[in-house]
């Protein structure tokens, strides 16, 4: 049996690059929540996670912790998670690196919670370049192998590692260009986007330092999740 654990929808971009790279691609898997505690998650998450995080997948008596390392596990085993052609390959894997490692401002001034529409007090130096940066590569993804994916034709691992940045770009109304921008609709319009998104706003936890985060760069001007619980 394959689980894959993650944390709350709304919040957890990192959760989301393997869910819905597997739900794409048809890989069967059973989905484990564990709701995010306030503080540390360490203690909480390390009875099924090695480093105290999620996502995390187990298969069978193999556990794979880390979406990077989780995603090359599934490309050793199902086919379509990387691009056929060597050159698309390459590509993809170098932008998905780059997302892994990257784009700090955006993670931390625009940070992911699906149900919330915010409006930024201001766009830093450091947020536009990484803005410009994305709007960039995704442009010459899509015009180099031809879309109507980053790597062509197909949905795979390079287009799940930028999924958290559409959700984020719905939430603060960020602004790229035309490419981009329809690519932004194309991911989020997915099946399997929609059904993350629709089950983010049903949830009612809630983590204080997430909400925060938003409010700490920006004001919410609409919360579209149910109330919390009492």
């Amino acid at each position: 049996m394959t689980t894959l654990y993650i944390a709350n929808k709304n919040y957890s971009s990192w959760s989301l690059r393997p869910w819905v790279l597997m739900r794409t691609l048809g890989i069967p898997f059973e989905e484990e929540i564990r709701p995010l505690v306030e503080g540390s998650c360490w203690n909480a998450y390390r009875e099924f996670s090695p480093n105290g995080r999620v996502p995390c997948l187990h298969d069978g008596d193999t556990i794979i912790w880390e979406s990077l390392a989780i995603v090359e596990y599934l490309a050793e085993h199902h086919p379509g998670v990387w691009p056929e052609d060597i050159k698309a390959r390459a590509w993809a894997r170098c932008a998905a690196a780059e997302m892994h490692a990257g784009f700090s401002t955006l993670r931390n001034d625009c940070p992911m919670s699906c149900g919330v529409r915010a409006k930024l007090n201001s766009i830093s130096t450091a947020l536009q370049q990484d803005l410009d940066r994305i709007d960039e590569l995704w442009t010459e993804g899509l015009n180099r192998f031809g879309g109507p994916f980053l790597a062509g034709n197909a949905f795979c691992a390079v287009d799940a590692f930028f999924a958290p940045v559409a959700f984020r770009i719905q939430t603060f109304d960020l602004q790229l260009g035309e490419a981009a921008s329809a690519y932004t609709q194309r991911l989020l319009d997915l099946e399997p986007m929609r059904d993350w998104y629709d089950a983010a706003l049903q949830e009612t936890w809630r983590e204080t330092a997430h909400d925060q985060e938003i409010s700490s760069t920006g004001t919410v001007i609409a919360d579209l999740r149910v109330p919390t619980q009492e």
